[in-house]
């Protein structure tokens, strides 16, 4: 009877030491009050060393589409240099950039390096295969608009951006620039640059600009300055197109501060993408009726094609 009342007395006593809450004397107190700043801590921890690695993915795919478009557009050109050369047809360098093969050909070669940008844009944001390229750059519409809303809310928008860019052309003015004298090389000259306008140009340059630069921004320098530097890039890229007209320079900023606002406010990139692409379709379509509208006046050479001639010239004869 004692041996009993004993067992019981010790097993009530390790009921007690068990069921205890309180914490041994070297152990952090944790309440839910505390728990939260714990998490937060640590996810903040590991998330700085993320933004600065997603931050040098997006300019080196941005270093990368540039590089592409620099260069890809040689392996085109060179063998048709090497071609007239050795039919000892080769044209002096005035006489080059009116060469509607030449011309085409350029502008041709503006589709595979898109592509490779794309390829490039696709490998970095999915870390090799590891990440959704969609969810990830936030190709879709945003929650609870209607596709048939929000696409013709976008084709507004374009409308409206294409008009101020119109007014803003028409009240500074400006001279010819390099692509107006590549388009009016030849009537294949505009329709290949309708289908670059269209086919590439829209979705590369907003997978790389709002959705790669501006969202690794973000995380760095926040939404104000990202819009501003985003906008800067894009219209910087353009600027040696359009040197001669800053009527067209300033529509393009426009164009990108307003995309890139709508990128930033809506959290999706598909709006930005879409507008892009009704902008130039629109203007494309333009481009294609424009020879049965009004004759294009006589095409003068290009400064920039002439220095690029003049330097593959010397590099390679």
């Amino acid at each position: 009877m004692w041996v009993d009342r004993y067992k019981l007395t010790h097993l009530n006593s390790l009921s007690v030491i068990t069921n205890d809450p309180s914490p041994l004397p070297n152990e952090p107190v944790i309440t839910p009050e505390t728990q939260p700043e714990i998490s937060v801590t640590q996810t903040t921890a590991t998330e700085r060393p993320d933004r600065w690695r997603e931050l040098i993915k997006a300019f080196a795919a941005w270093i990368g589409s540039i590089a592409f478009l620099l260069f890809v557009p040689l392996i085109f050109i060179v063998p048709y240099f090497i071609y007239l050369a050795l039919s000892k047809r080769m044209p002096a360098s005035e006489a080059i950039v009116q060469d509607k093969t030449f011309l085409l050909l350029s502008i041709i070669a503006v589709i595979p390096a898109h592509l490779l940008t794309l390829l490039l844009a696709w490998l970095l944001v999915t870390n090799w295969r590891r990440r959704s390229f969609t969810q990830t750059l936030g190709l879709s519409w945003p929650a609870g608009v209607a596709p048939w809303k929000a696409v013709s809310l976008s084709f507004l928008v374009a409308i409206l951006l294409l008009g101020v860019g119109v007014l803003i052309t028409n009240l500074l003015g400006g001279g010819k620039t390099d692509l107006d004298r590549l388009i009016e090389s030849s009537y294949q000259a505009r329709i290949a640059t309708a289908i670059v306008a269209i086919l590439t140009a829209p979705f590369v340059e907003e997978v790389i600009y709002r959705g790669m630069l501006y969202g690794a921004l973000e995380k760095v320098a926040g939404m104000a300055w990202s819009i501003a530097i985003v906008s800067v890039l894009f219209a910087g890229v353009h600027v040696l197109q359009y040197k001669n007209n800053i009527g067209v320079i300033l529509a393009i900023t426009i164009l990108s501060v307003t995309l890139t606002a709508i990128r930033a406010f809506s959290g999706k990139l598909l709006p930005s993408i879409v507008i892009h692409l009704i902008f130039n379709g629109l203007q494309s379509v333009y481009l294609i009726l424009e020879p049965y509208i009004r004759k294009p006046e006589n095409v003068q050479p290009a400064p920039a094609l002439t220095d690029l001639y003049r330097s593959l010239y010397h590099l390679l004869f």
